[in-house]
């Protein structure tokens, strides 16, 4: 074979093959429809054959599930019916031995009717049932029958006679349960006209204003009481109510040494004029004035020293106002002191509350 075959050869095989006839350069729009619809068919076919493939397999699973379901409640069926032969039979033993002792039934007639068929359980079942409702899951002297019939009354909202009176505990008339151990809750042996407290009398009938304070605090406390005792249970379990139960009680105990010191008409003759006027200013509801006057009380006008008093020994300057007569801070004295002071502030507190002013500047921040 020459060059010139070899060459006739290779461009034949790179010329490009002539189209045939039956190949067009164009498509008719109906072969496009047809091909495009012929694809549609194909993919619906193909999703319908998807979907009956998903809902046999859905089917087989519920018929799976049915037939668990049936196999589980057959199973609680027959331990139900072991449990109830076995209750019969611990019964009649029990039966048995009491006629044989001749004790008394002492209400068995009561516990020993049946339960219907359907709320027969296995003890199993009702044990961790009852330990779900963090309830004992058994009882000195319960039988069986006993059990499941405490578990129905449990789950039905009945809650036995224990939490009946921890539901009527609270509508009870007394006050609190915390008042009835403490002497100053009394009524106040005053009307409210007559405690009225006057400034002149401070100094004029001293006597007359110990009996108005304690009368008036006394009624303070006791008003105090009713209102928290008026409040809705739930009210009372929240986190707030708790606190302000709280809140009383510690108010309550703190000021027992201020009514002693009443009774005795033995108050400091610093304290006692300043308690004088944060009484008068909360009859007349001018909570705002009362507050500064508390704080002149408590906090004082005395200098704080801060620091070292004395670095030498020449006297500093202003030193003799440190204790000054009338601007200590009185609060700061004796833990018993600051302790029935703060509970004057927290009485003022709630007399805004109960008996709340005309003119709304005068209320406490």
């Amino acid at each position: 074979m020459d060059f010139a075959s070899i060459l006739s050869t290779e461009i034949k095989k790179r010329k490009p093959s002539t189209p045939s006839a039956s190949t067009s350069k164009y498509l008719k729009r109906s072969d496009l429809e047809s091909a495009r619809q012929a694809e549609y068919l194909a993919s619906q076919a193909r999703l319908e054959s998807e979907r009956a493939e998903k809902a046999a397999k859905k089917r087989q699973l519920e018929l799976e599930e049915e037939a668990r379901q049936e196999a589980l409640r057959e199973k609680q069926r027959r331990l139900a019916e072991e449990s109830r032969g076995k209750r019969e039979e611990e019964e009649a033993a029990r039966l048995g031995k009491s006629k044989k002792s001749k004790e008394p039934a002492g209400g068995d007639g009561k516990e020993e009717t049946p339960i219907p068929a359907e709320e027969d359980l296995p003890e199993e079942e009702v044990l961790a049932r009852l330990r779900k409702l963090k309830q004992p899951i058994r009882l000195f002297g319960e039988t069986p029958l006993q059990r499941i019939k405490r578990l129905h009354k449990l789950e039905r909202g009945g809650g036995g006679e224990e939490e009946g009176e921890k539901e009527e505990k609270p509508k009870s008339p007394t006050p609190t349960r915390f008042s009835t151990s403490k002497p100053h809750l009394t009524q106040p042996t005053l009307t409210e006209s007559e405690m009225q407290v006057c400034l002149t009398d401070i100094t004029a009938n001293p006597k007359k204003v110990y009996a108005q304070l304690l009368s008036w605090l006394r009624l303070v406390l006791l008003e105090w009481d009713l209102s928290l005792s008026a409040r809705p249970l739930s009210v009372r379990q929240s986190y707030s109510g708790k606190d302000a139960t709280k809140a009383y009680v510690q108010a309550q105990s703190y000021m027992g040494p201020l009514f002693k010191l009443l009774e005795k008409q033995d108050l400091h003759p610093d304290i006692f004029p300043k308690v004088c006027e944060i009484v008068y200013y909360a009859q007349q509801r001018k909570y705002v004035t009362a507050n500064d006057v508390y704080l002149r009380l408590s906090i004082g006008n005395a200098a704080w020293p801060i620091g070292v008093t004395m670095v030498g020994i020449h006297e500093r300057s202003a030193r003799e106002k440190l204790h000054e007569k009338g601007m200590a801070a009185h609060i700061m004295s004796d833990e018993v002191t600051r302790k029935y002071l703060q509970s004057i502030k927290r009485c003022l507190k709630f007399c805004q509350v109960r008996w709340p002013p005309e003119d709304q500047l005068q209320l406490m921040g």
